[in-house]
């Protein structure tokens, strides 16, 4: 931790009502991209999101998009946390940052939910799919986020840009299964006209779920959101039905009718019914496109492991699981031709 105590204690006295004196932190876990601290101060309890201090890529990190997009949404009645105030001067900390309360709850990484009754097993899991839906049918404009990002061609955007990423970060290497995704991916692209606010990673372990039911407190984590296509921020999420547990999420080969939960296609005509769809063409398409996004998220975390500078210390383990997802991409887009 390279942040000044003392100029982090005064700039919260000035900034966040309510503390003073004696501060505490403490480094989270989780967070690839944003080192992520618990803050303490005069009985607060805060949480501190900090780009990454180092060399980091173009356009990456933009943690005051974070603060921007949760005060819009709690102002539309959105699970999120309560943001205070923005730091956009690297000498009080380190780093730019930004303080939230932090939320009363529990995190998950395992979407089944061991240890829940099952009724409480179904409802979270419902409540994940009612959450997404609820984000996207939000509308921008009443949000005062029209200027998000530009929502069209949002996925041959986003190809470019994680292949541009992938490509630039030489540190990383290169993998033949992306490689070849990347020559795959452009000419298949669906034409789409939808546009929404979208959050880029929604997965359970970015969802704080209240410990009294299975409600969701706070959707966490909104470094990727932006405006886009609706249906790849979804399939990004239900990409949890294709991959193994070694994924944050991940439910490939859990047995779902024992556990109560629904099939892929069961939550898919869920969505549907909450965001008023007939249904999803091309959704594998879109699970192909997102295996490969985050097969690049993860070779850009490699990078950053391999700098010095990645936000987790969770890190290696994540980046040892980079073949197989890059594998399964490949082998499901040899598969959709």
């Amino acid at each position: 931790m390279s942040g000044n105590l003392d100029k982090l204690r005064d700039w919260l006295g000035a900034n966040v009502p309510g503390t003073y004196g004696p501060i505490e932190l403490a480094r989270l876990s989780g967070g690839q991209s944003n080192p992520t601290f618990a803050l303490y101060a005069a009985g607060k309890s805060l949480i501190l999101r900090q780009k990454p201090i180092g060399p980091i890529l173009k356009g990456a990190h933009a943690i005051e998009r974070e603060a921007r997009v949760q005060i819009a949404l709690e102002n539309a009645g959105f699970p999120v946390g309560h943001v205070h105030a923005v730091c956009d001067d690297a000498a009080v900390f380190g780093a730019p940052f930004y303080v939230m309360d932090r939320v009363d709850g529990d995190i998950h990484w395992d979407s089944t939910f061991p240890g829940m009754a099952r009724a409480d097993r179904i409802a979270a899991f419902d409540a994940m799919n009612q959450a997404i839906a609820r984000l996207h049918e939000l509308s921008p404009r009443t949000l005062g986020l029209s200027d998000y990002g530009r929502p069209e061609n949002y996925v041959e955007r986003q190809v470019v840009r994680w292949s541009q990423q992938y490509r630039d970060d030489v540190d990383a290497g290169r993998n033949d299964d992306l490689d070849f995704l990347i020559d795959w991916l452009p000419a298949r692209i669906p034409a789409s006209s939808e546009a929404a606010l979208i959050h880029g990673d929604f997965r359970v372990d970015n969802l704080i779920f209240a410990r009294e039911s299975p409600a969701i407190a706070a959707v966490i984590d909104w470094e990727l959101s932006t405006l886009g296509d609706p249906i790849a921020d979804f399939a990004y999420h239900l990409m949890m039905y294709r991959l193994p547990p070694s994924f944050p999420g991940g439910i490939d080969g859990a047995d779902l009718a024992a556990l109560g939960l629904p099939s892929e296609e069961d939550y898919v005509a869920r969505y549907c019914d909450r965001t008023g769809r007939a249904g999803i063409p091309d959704l594998e398409f879109y699970i192909i496109y997102n295996l490969f996004r985050f097969a690049a998220i993860i070779h850009g975390i490699k990078g950053r492991a391999l700098r010095g500078n990645a936000a987790s210390p969770d890190a290696e383990r994540l980046v040892s699981q980079l073949p197989h997802i890059a594998s399964l991409a490949r082998r499901c887009a040899e598969l959709h031709r």
